[in-house]
């Protein structure tokens, strides 16, 4: 029951660009101590992440840098067991890391929504959002709140445990195991379904822009993580991959009709990550890493 809980938001697509993090320190299933501080991501925002956590770069001047942070993350993160919900998290931080050269955390990671897939029949393939999963439980937060996300990503694996009576080194084990074991095995192919036992399944993925991968090879490796690879952006896209060369110019107006689409839609309320390829990469080598 003794576990650091971690979430961040960040200022654009790259998602090294880190802008605030929140930490929640459990023991014996309490929160005991908390961190939450912005973060300088010498980096520019945009205004759509701006809109959907409210931080902008105005709101960081003066504010630290991760570098500057980084042994107050350790003394949580180091030899712990760190929760925080779905991939990205984690992602982020690697990524902030590398970005900054900085040696990685030593602690375990552990996927609150896997958790949750392996809890909850009813959100075994879709519904373990972090807003339907708190609402589930009955835990009231501020959600794109770093501090607020960390602490809902606790009580949800908190709630797990509660609920199937397995402790947290059994969760460590069992999120190595399939969501259902009489399924039959998902079998590599060119295919846009996602991967029913993957760490990101439920997530429709489009790619967009100059992608250095092949772009069949790209939709196989998203295939795999569980993602569906849909070939055009519309109310049922989460996740916008766009060519790192593409990336780049975020800041302009040189952008693909996909990537203007995903835009709007965000404008009008819907959850849409827009990510860099090299940040799709990193998403396929940590999901290996933990399947």
């Amino acid at each position: 029951m003794n576990f650091i809980a971690i979430d961040v938001e960040t200022a654009n697509a790259d998602m090294a660009s880190i802008c605030q993090i929140g930490i929640a320190k459990y023991v014996d299933g309490k929160i005991t101590d908390e961190w939450s501080s912005l973060i300088d991501p010498e980096d520019y925002f945009n205004p759509i992440n701006v809109d959907i956590h409210g931080i902008s770069e105005k709101d960081v001047i003066g504010c630290p840098t991760l570098p500057e942070v980084a042994k107050v993350l350790g003394t949580y993160l180091n030899n712990s067991v760190c929760v925080c919900h779905t991939h990205f998290d984690r992602v982020s931080i690697g990524r902030a890391l590398t970005k900054y050269d900085l040696e990685e955390f030593s602690g375990v990671w552990l996927d609150s929504a896997k958790v949750a897939r392996r809890t909850w029949e009813d959100c075994r393939w879709s519904g373990y959002g972090l807003v339907n999963l708190c609402e589930k439980i009955g835990y009231e937060f501020k959600h794109h709140d770093a501090l607020e996300d960390a602490k809902a990503s606790g009580q949800i694996l908190l709630a797990a445990i509660e609920t199937t009576g397995l402790d947290l080194n059994a969760w460590l084990e069992r999120i190595k195991n399939p969501i259902d074991p009489t399924k039959r095995p998902y079998h590599s192919a060119m295919t846009k379904e996602g991967n029913h036992d993957g760490v990101l399944f439920g997530e429709v993925l489009v790619f967009t822009g100059s992608l250095e991968i092949p772009r069949r090879e790209a939709v196989e490796l998203a295939a795999n993580i569980g993602c569906t690879v849909a070939s055009g952006v519309n109310k049922r896209t989460s996740l916008l991959v766009v060519g790192d060369q593409d990336v780049s110019r975020l800041a302009g107006n040189e952008k693909s009709s996909k990537h203007r689409k995903a835009e709007y839609l965000i404008s009008t309320g819907q959850s849409i990550r827009i990510i860099k390829e090299s940040d799709f990469k990193e998403l396929v080598m940590h999901s290996r890493r933990t399947h």
